[in-house]
């Protein structure tokens, strides 16, 4: 061929349009895709009620609705799987909040969040915890992360929005857009102030602030790394002196970079692994 026959330049630019269905889509995906780190999967009749709500055959209002009335149901017949209804509750809730125009960055609007998604599951929702904690890390071969101490909770979150509130993202280059969102989500999260839940409410206050900012979230991400998410998490607040382990926020950067730039980054947890807490 010519160059003339290979000059694109003619061609005129198409818009590319993405349905109402397809953005409804990608919400269910990421609500679901979470409920990961908890090992939680939705029954059968989610699945079959957000395909309904996806193809406009239901209202988000009534999925809920239908849903409370199945587990009533269940309830009285004694058989309620309490996995599938955390998932199928929390999964609603977090496509509900998705779809709400609104955020303010306050420790007031991170317990909203929380207790806007697990207000179905648990009697905490919303409420800081009182205990300190731990929790065994399979990639850190059992150790634990250092969490927020229960005393300072508050003290520490209005410090870390305090901070965040002082930045500028408009004047900011994309790569340290991408290091700023990395390190405040990991300080959020390795304050940990709830009992549960503490990943699934860092992601939907994260993605309603990079939406406030006006960027745009690939939901599609979360649908199968949200484990690495977590484990990205993990690594950026894990630290080991007497191992000379220092914290790698590396992988959540990555993480960050494929759901901002749509790169093609490798996200494996297995590349997450510490392996010298596993030499013997």
């Amino acid at each position: 061929m010519s160059e003339k026959e290979l000059d694109s330049s003619v061609n005129e630019y198409q818009e590319e349009y993405k349905s109402n269905n397809y953005i409804k889509q990608l919400q269910w995906d990421m609500a679901i895709g979470l409920q990961e780190v908890d090992n939680l999967k939705p029954s059968k009749y989610l699945e079959k009620l957000l395909d309904e709500n996806v193809t406009g055959e239901m209202t988000i209002k009534e999925v809920e609705d239908s849903l409370r009335n199945y587990y009533v149901e269940k309830e009285k017949k004694n058989e309620i799987d309490h996995n599938e209804l955390e998932c199928d509750f929390v999964s609603t809730r977090i496509v509900e909040l998705l779809q709400e125009d609104n955020f303010e960055l306050s420790v007031d609007y991170l317990k909203y969040v929380h207790k806007y998604l697990f207000q179905d599951v648990y009697e905490f929702a919303g409420e800081f915890r009182e205990v300190d904690f731990s929790k065994r890390e399979k990639i850190l071969n059992n150790d634990s992360v250092a969490y927020g101490d229960c005393t300072t909770l508050k003290e520490s979150l209005e410090y870390d929005i305090s901070l965040e509130k002082d930045k500028n993202y408009e004047d900011m280059n994309i790569v340290d857009v991408i290091n700023n969102i990395t390190d405040f989500s990991s300080h959020i999260w390795q304050v940990h102030p709830f009992r549960e839940g503490n990943t699934r409410t860092t992601a939907l206050f994260i993605e309603k602030y990079l939406v406030s900012l006006g960027y745009k979230v690939d939901n599609s991400l979360f649908k199968d790394k949200s484990v690495y998410f977590r484990n990205a998490l993990v690594r950026s607040n894990y630290f080991n002196n007497y191992l000379n382990i220092k914290e790698n926020n590396s992988y959540l950067i990555k993480f960050y970079e494929n759901l901002l730039l749509g790169k093609n980054n490798n996200l494996h947890s297995q590349d997450l692994i510490v392996k010298e807490l596993f030499e013997k």
